[in-house]
């Protein structure tokens, strides 16, 4: 049976230009399947932010990420690349960390080189930890990993640190350290891209859409980065972003209910409930019962009538 570790590295082996929506609970995952894409990767913020309704600055421990990116893991068929921070101390506990994050289906994992606690790549006051102990940790996560498929991506925030000229250095030592991709966070140009991508060879970019002001990364069309050799790029804030937007709207909607005591049929702003059951499968769930609960308990269940 084929992992889906695999099925993403028979991807990134091909050749493919890998794009890679942002996903954060079961709803944005199954969505990401449901309109056609091959994979997902979790946003480590928007995990944060939306389990503990605080700023993604380090406060989301090990368990709670491992736990919540299991479910969105068994939720859909594609793979899923998991956001695993700094991977939760030095690197014995990156050695933990990448077992539990294989142990929980998910495709492989980010971890990155800020110092601990660390914050969302684009906030400043960011800090790296040295080289050495970065490469000690990607060769700590290459030894845990019981499938040679299962993604071991090397994130650097060293750029708002040292530099471009730092963020290559360090590219090149994980990637020799055995980093199966590198992803620099907040690259300021395309010729930055550029010159990483010759250095690391196997390079993923973070697009940053649905920012107002200037975003640190400049947005470029898909087809610029997959001709600058970019071969994954992942769209973390999407997702997210849109469902905050959707629920403020619905919730002005709610106030006007309150208001005026005249209650709204909001088609353009609410899916129906025939969408969301059939978005999370409820078909595929009757279909189970019928197949495995007896006869008896369908017809207390259903009143006689057997699940569609």
């Amino acid at each position: 049976m084929t992992t889906k570790a695999q099925t993403y590295r028979a991807m990134l082996n091909s050749g493919e230009f890998i794009v890679s929506p942002g996903v954060y609970d079961g709803y944005s995952a199954r969505l990401v399947e449901a309109a056609g894409f091959k994979c997902g990767a979790t946003s480590g913020a928007a995990v944060s932010n939306s389990i503990l309704g605080i700023a993604d600055m380090g406060i989301m421990g090990l368990s709670e990420n491992v736990a919540h990116c299991r479910n969105i893991a068994r939720s859909v068929n594609i793979p899923i690349t998991c956001d695993a921070d700094t991977g939760y101390g030095n690197p014995i506990n990156v050695f933990h960390t990448v077992k539990m994050f294989e142990e929980a289906g998910t495709a492989g994992i980010n971890i990155e080189d800020q110092v601990s606690p660390k914050r969302c790549g684009h906030m400043p006051g960011k800090e790296v930890i040295p080289l050495e102990e970065m490469v000690k940790k990607i060769e700590a996560a290459c030894l845990a990993r019981q499938d040679d498929a299962f993604l071991i991506i090397a994130r650097t925030d060293a750029i708002a640190v040292e530099g471009v000229e730092g963020a290559i250095r360090r590219a090149k030592a994980y990637r020799a350290a055995g980093a199966d991709m590198i992803f620099p966070d907040a690259v300021r140009t395309e010729d930055d891209i550029k010159r990483l991508v010759e250095a690391a060879g196997v390079l993923t970019i973070n697009m940053g859409f649905g920012i107002r002001e200037r975003p640190t990364t400049p947005l470029m069309p898909l087809p610029r980065l997959k001709a600058l050799g970019v071969r994954r790029v992942s769209l973390p804030r999407m997702l997210p972003a849109a469902a905050i937007k959707g629920m403020t709207m619905a919730l002005e909607v709610m106030k006007q209910v309150i208001e005026t005591g005249e209650p709204q049929n909001r088609p353009d702003l609410l899916v129906g409930i025939e969408d969301i059951m059939k978005l999370m499968g409820y078909d595929e769930a009757r279909a189970l019962e019928k197949q495995l609960l007896t006869t008896d308990i369908l017809e207390t269940k259903y009143g006689g009538k057997t699940p569609a």
